[in-house]
């Protein structure tokens, strides 16, 4: 697996803006890069009650995409099992620091660790079947663990 150091946050500010930008569709696409995805997913499950991450980021992300000319087709743009790996392990990581008021700072520490890296899913996934068309459309279950 190849590992890339990520793009850490300074700010709180950064990472609400992000988020805001993903539900307003406003947020430029060069923004939307890992950090930000993850990023975005932990500021939306942590502070944002009214939306539900496993049901609504896939219109959300859909969306967004379209708004900054992409397409969610068979090979690319949204993918609903990595999305729902990535929910899980940010919903995993805040269940780990109750009480971390600076956003960044739990934004961070997900970032540095195993399950912030870009390849974690295929620690439970074969790319055959992680990137098959069937786990882009709707979620399936991990082939390795």
């Amino acid at each position: 697996m190849t590992h890339h150091s990520p793009r850490l946050f300074s700010i709180d500010a950064e990472i609400t803006r992000i988020g805001k930008g993903l539900l307003a569709r406003t947020l430029p696409k060069g923004d939307w890069t890992h950090e930000a995805h993850l990023a975005a997913c932990t500021w939306i499950v942590r502070d944002c009650p009214e939306i539900n991450p496993e049901h609504d980021l896939r219109e959300i992300i859909s969306r967004y995409n379209e708004s900054v000319g992409g397409v969610n087709s068979d090979t690319e743009g949204y993918h609903e099992t990595i999305t729902q790996v990535f929910i899980a392990a940010v919903r995993y990581h805040l269940s780990e620091r109750p009480g971390e008021e600076r956003l960044c700072a739990c934004v961070n520490a997900l970032l540095v660790s195993d399950r912030g890296r870009r390849d974690w899913p295929l620690r439970f996934y074969t790319k055959e079947r992680l990137f098959s068309v069937e786990a882009r459309r709707g979620f399936v279950a991990p082939d390795l663990g």
